[in-house]
């Protein structure tokens, strides 16, 4: 820190000039015309949106296959380019940057529901791209960001109003510097997420074997009451504004026990005109499309959905119990991940009740909630266990970031 405030006092002690986007970059727009994606094979390769959602670098290793109508007409990347996630159910997740740190050959496109931007010549030896990579998630831009996003139920990134806002060109040995400090939290958070990911495969290694207990086979529908969400027909501002019930999207769905987090509310009147119902305390809730379809939650509060959430809640709990039916769903993602083939995954009620599960008796239903209750406290509870301290070392992060890429700005003489 202090070797940073002596660069900024030596070489900008007046402070920093900012650059609109549209000033130092083109933008660049994602597939078109695309069809199969995430298939086995296709005409083309593409960075998909949780690569550039999850990461602050782009993993240039994970490349999906995807069918485009014509590659002569697709952007393709290349080291430098920054890419942004387009829509979200929530503003927060609306333009998320990654940055493309590495080489990556040539031909690989970017998903459709991505865009990017991509630095003039005359700005490449201006910026780096390490810096880069902080600044666009950093508190002082993402305050930007909220301003260019619309929508009430889905929300969208005004392209147009999104490259007029302005960052900041400090001297790019500050920029350097600056990169250099925030890169270390980032490695060690690598590291302990690496670790949590080992625990993981362990835990889904014994929840595999726990859950293939013996039992009584039923298909879901003859154990469960399931519904789908809604939502208004009329997206109106006095169905949204002042809300107190909890709504939640298919984001929730993370394959963890408890929702811990809810961004929006709905009225009274505007639950009213949807189709969606308040849902229990122990429904267990499945994601029906996009990116976490097959993906599970827990409930363990009242709350109504979109109309992308399925919700099972167990008809007789001298069958299943609440906790139970959870883990079970849990089991059953990849034939989510196989209904997609490739495509813009989408699963309906119907495929959702004809699925077979296998049911142990209730003694066994306790005995196996019980050992992956603890198993989920490990890898999952924000309190205890390395997410706790990964949330603490990201905090920091944070908060190191924040301070560091807030710069005065220098009035520049036209």
């Amino acid at each position: 820190m202090s070797r940073i405030n002596d660069l900024i006092k030596k070489l900008c002690p007046n402070g920093v000039e900012y650059k609109r986007i549209d000033e130092i970059s083109e933008s660049i727009r994602g597939m078109n015309s695309v069809s199969n994606k995430w298939a086995e094979d296709g005409n083309c390769k593409f960075i998909d949106y949780m690569n550039a959602y999850k990461n602050l670098a782009i993993d240039v290793t994970k490349k999906p296959y995807a069918t485009v109508k014509d590659t002569s007409k697709q952007t393709s990347l290349k080291k430098g380019d920054i890419l942004f996630t387009s829509a979200s159910e929530t503003i927060d997740v609306c333009a998320l940057s990654s940055v493309i740190e590495d080489e990556i050959e040539d031909n690989i496109f970017m998903d459709d529901h991505l865009f990017g931007i991509r630095l003039l010549e005359k700005y490449e030896s201006k910026y780096s791209i390490k810096f880069l990579k902080h600044y666009f998630r950093s508190k002082e831009f993402r305050l930007k960001v909220d301003t260019t996003v619309r929508g009430v139920t889905r929300f969208y990134v005004s392209k147009p109003d999104f490259m007029k806002q302005t960052i900041p060109m400090p001297p790019l040995e500050v920029q350097n510097e600056i990169a250099i400090i925030l890169d270390k939290f980032g490695e060690l958070e690598a590291e302990l997420e690496a670790e949590l990911e080992t625990r993981k495969s362990q835990y889904e290694f014994w929840r595999g074997k726990l859950l293939s207990s013996v039992g009584t086979t039923y298909k879901l529908e003859d154990i469960c009451d399931i519904s789908a969400g809604g939502t208004p027909s009329k997206s109106k501002s006095e169905y949204w504004e002042n809300g107190t019930i909890k709504w939640l999207g298919s984001s929730v769905c993370e394959n963890k026990k408890t929702v811990r987090e809810v961004t929006s509310y709905i009225t009274e009147l505007g639950l009213s005109k949807s189709s969606a119902k308040l849902l229990k305390t122990g429904s267990t809730l499945i994601a029906m499309v996009g990116a976490t379809i097959g993906k599970v939650a827990y409930l363990d509060f009242e709350a109504c959905t979109n109309q992308n959430v399925a919700c099972l809640y167990p008809k007789d709990t001298t069958v299943i119990s609440n906790d139970y039916l959870y883990y079970l769903c849990t089991t059953l993602y990849k034939k989510f991940t196989d209904l997609a083939n490739g495509s813009f995954a989408i699963a309906s009620l119907g495929f959702i009740r004809n699925l077979e599960v296998v049911v142990p008796n209730l003694e066994r239903q306790k005995y196996i909630v019980d050992v992956l209750d603890k198993f989920e406290e490990l890898t999952n509870d924000m309190v205890n266990g390395l997410p706790a301290e990964i949330e603490a070392r990201r905090k920091q992060y944070e908060y190191y970031r924040n301070k560091l890429l807030s710069f005065e700005e220098v009035e520049v003489n036209e």
